[in-house]
């Protein structure tokens, strides 16, 4: 009885088994066939992004719809393909395609379950699905990846699957391949990171978005743990390495710093210039693009703009919270206030944070991926004014303020905010022209406006030595006296009519006075005259020579003191006439591009500072002006560029009039480099904010980098100049003079 009983349900279930052989057996018959061509794999060609780099080798750019770094197996590291089989597949290089025992499980559950839930893909079927199928869960997707995997199998190689598996699988954040991923998770090439953080990138596939460490750090952790305990199960690490892996589980990038150098203004222009060139495709086609850049130049460059900027901010006192959210009386989890959080950006290290509770003495604010942090004494110095009841309504800091804080160098955490003044740095080999270093801004991801480009101000005193090399050629020497004393001009093209009464900055006027010292003293006055004795209009065609438009620069008195308007990359240029010897370089950022197969497809040949290089000055006056120009730093308005101990340094400081526009253009023979500083309406910067106080500095902290280097220049007197005795009184050569300056010996 109990035998008839059982009999019927086996009969059943073997029947069942049967019909689903035979519908296995069926739908392989038809699955066959229609399986895709492998030359997708066999002839493997990813789209590949476009990739910037600077001449040092270092990448500050990718664009393309992929991140991809496609990488031979040879060249991926052991501990990185150890932890791959680890977390997916260990049996890799045993089975043929298909873990039969894993997939039977898996199989069996889904039938019983009614839908495809389980999971026991090995490599192969990973790539079967990542080149061919969708993720769809069907049985029949699961045929055909089956399927396919074998014909995989049995065209390729284990070590040639396992490259394309490596190359090809999705990692999350638009990372294809483990090489990428080691760069957009860590910023650095796949063979740098350690057995923690291959380990980390080899949980990855399972579920890209769920294992971000980025997004879900936890969840990450356990995930990482998890594939280094496998990898200690197999033998692929000992002990000490295991150990040492928990204990170091590597530091996670943040979106804003996964290139070591700071390069985002100079990677757009290159991105600009090669869609223009080969169009939207160039974004898959794998080309290389080799800058001009120095890692050392531009990450120095980086620096001194954002601290000459934050410096300029702090000097002009705290505005107040960004913005304000609603907290509840009640506490609040660290999940509610990354909610309040989740508009505001992490901007150039300067963190969001929302606070939490505040008084006159302590802050506790909630930092952006940093968790609570308590603040307190010199912490709050630049904010003092804004805590307590007593502080102003507009500017109060209070439970719900949204805030910003940043890390000092010995990584304290100091509230700060976001400045809104802007700044550039250009700097360039004044032989070659070739730019190595630019920042076109604050922040680039706030603004993509390039002001070292685009942005057309009015250059100020930094001006004036143009006016000087030309009143050279028209006989006037250092040594010439020229009147700093006050002036009344008449000219209809100015001040609307009125007479135009100019001043000196802070009206201090010393009578007959060199040019060399009213140029290192910046005298308005001298510089007028001496624009008035040469005429507007032959200043007015002179500057071309330097690369200057002159439909900028009106042929007006007023361009004596740089009411034209410049660009910071076009007084670097001009500048560099005066330090490579008379000679107009053309300023140019990219050096070679690359294709996928390694060719070089283009090449910069430039044209070198007495090697082809049109010569638009003598090198009599460039020698001259270099002379005059180390006097600004000798004795005149920067002298703070002393603290750079070098005697080969040479510049101008710029103010424009109502302290609208910062300048500091500058020069060592070899390398010139200009700092600006303004706000992008074109207001005033604030009482004392000149050049020497705003812009000068930024470049000094990157020359200081920048010079680190290059050696110390001598200089030789050019033939056709004599350095000979002058009287003070005439300012003319005099063998019985008691000073000594430069002449022309010959007229030319």
């Amino acid at each position: 009885m109990i035998f008839k009983r059982l009999l019927l349900p086996f009969g059943v279930l073997v029947a069942l088994g049967l019909t689903g052989a035979a519908l296995v057996v069926l739908a392989m018959a038809l699955i066959y066939p229609s399986l895709p061509s492998l030359e997708a794999m066999t002839d493997y060609r990813p789209k590949v992004p476009l990739r910037v780099f600077t001449a040092d080798n270092q990448l500050i750019g990718e664009f393309g719809e992929e991140k991809r770094v496609v990488m031979k197996l040879r060249t991926v590291p052991l501990r990185m393909r150890q932890a791959i089989l680890a977390a997916e597949d260990d049996r890799f290089y045993q089975h043929g395609a298909v873990d039969y025992q894993g997939v039977l499980r898996a199989f069996m559950a889904d039938i019983f379950s009614g839908s495809a839930k389980e999971g026991a893909s090995t490599i192969t079927m990973q790539v079967a699905r990542n080149f061919f199928l969708s993720n769809e869960r069907t049985l029949t997707r699961k045929v055909s990846e089956i399927l396919l995997a074998y014909k995989i199998e049995s065209n390729l190689s284990k070590d040639q699957i396992l490259e394309l598996y490596i190359n090809q699988i999705y990692l999350g954040q638009r990372a294809y391949g483990f090489g990428a991923a080691a760069f957009t998770y860590y910023g650095k090439p796949l063979d740098q990171l350690t057995v923690a953080e291959m380990a980390m990138l080899a949980g990855l596939p399972k579920a890209p978005s769920r294992y971000n460490p980025m997004i879900n750090p936890k969840r990450a952790a356990l995930r990482q743990q998890y594939v280094l305990r496998r990898m200690r199960e197999l033998n692929y690490i000992n002990v000490a390495e295991y150990n040492y892996a928990l204990e170091h589980p590597g530091h996670v990038a943040d979106s804003h710093s996964i290139y070591s150098v700071k390069a985002d203004y100079v990677a757009e222009m290159v991105r600009q210039y090669m869609v223009k060139a080969y169009g939207e495709r160039v974004y898959g086609l794998g080309y290389k693009v080799i800058t001009t850049l120095y890692k050392s130049n531009q990450n120095a460059a980086y620096a001194a703009v954002r601290r000459g900027v934050m410096a300029y901010d702090h000097r002009h006192g705290y505005r107040g919270p960004e913005d304000s959210v609603d907290l509840p009386d009640h506490a609040v989890t660290d999940a509610d206030l990354e909610d309040a959080l989740s508009d505001y950006d992490i901007s150039n290290a300067l963190y969001p944070a929302v606070v939490v509770d505040a008084s006159a003495q302590e802050v506790r604010a909630y930092v952006k991926t940093a968790g609570v942090m308590i603040l307190r004494g010199e912490q709050l110095k630049f904010v003092q004014a804004a805590l307590g009841d007593k502080a102003k309504p507009n500017i109060r800091i209070k439970r719900g303020s949204i805030i910003r804080l940043e890390q000092e160098d010995n990584g304290t955490w100091v509230i700060s905010q976001y400045p809104k003044v802007e700044a550039a740095l250009v700097s360039l080999d004044s032989h070659t022209g070739a730019i190595r270093a630019l920042i076109g801004g604050f922040d680039f991801d706030n603004s993509k406006y390039n002001h070292a480009l685009q942005a057309y101000r009015q250059p100020g005193s930094s001006f004036k030595p143009f006016i000087y090399s030309a009143a050279l050629e028209k006989g006037y020497m250092p040594a010439t006296l020229m009147d700093d004393l006050p002036i009344s001009i008449n000219d209809p093209n100015l001040n609307g009519g009125q007479p135009w009464q100019p001043h000196n900055y802070e009206n201090e006027y010393l009578g007959p006075m060199p040019l060399r010292l009213a140029l290192a003293k910046s005298k308005n006055m001298v510089a007028i005259r001496l624009l008035q004795a040469i005429t507007p209009s032959y200043a007015h065609q002179y500057i071309t020579r330097f690369g200057f438009d002159p439909d900028r620069h009106p042929p007006y008195l007023s361009m004596a003191l740089g009411s034209g308007l410049a660009t910071p990359i076009q007084m670097a240029t001009a500048y560099a006439v005066f330090a490579n010897g008379g000679f107009r370089v053309k300023p140019f950022y990219i050096d070679h591009i690359v294709d996928a197969q390694g060719k070089i497809i283009s090449q910069t040949i430039p044209q070198v500072a007495g090697e082809g290089a049109e010569q638009v000055i003598d090198e009599r006056n460039a020698f001259i002006m270099r002379s005059m120009l180390k006097e600004v730093i000798r004795q005149g308005t920067a002298v703070k560029a002393q603290v750079l101990g070098r005697s080969d340094i040479a510049g101008k400081t710029g103010t424009t009039n109502d302290l609208v526009d910062a300048w500091f253009t500058g020069f060592q023979p070899s390398l010139v480099a200009v700092a600006w500083v303004g706000f992008d309406k074109p207001v005033t910067l604030g009482s004392g904010e000149t050049g020497a106080h705003a812009a000068l500095p930024i470049w000094i902290d990157y020359m200081a980098v920048a010079l680190n280097h290059i050696p110390e220049a001598e200089e030789n007197i050019p033939p056709g100049v004599a350095y000979v005795p002058i009287n003070p009184s005439t300012g003319k050569p005099d063998p019985a003079g008691t000073v000594k300056d430069y002449v022309y010996t010959d007229n030319r």
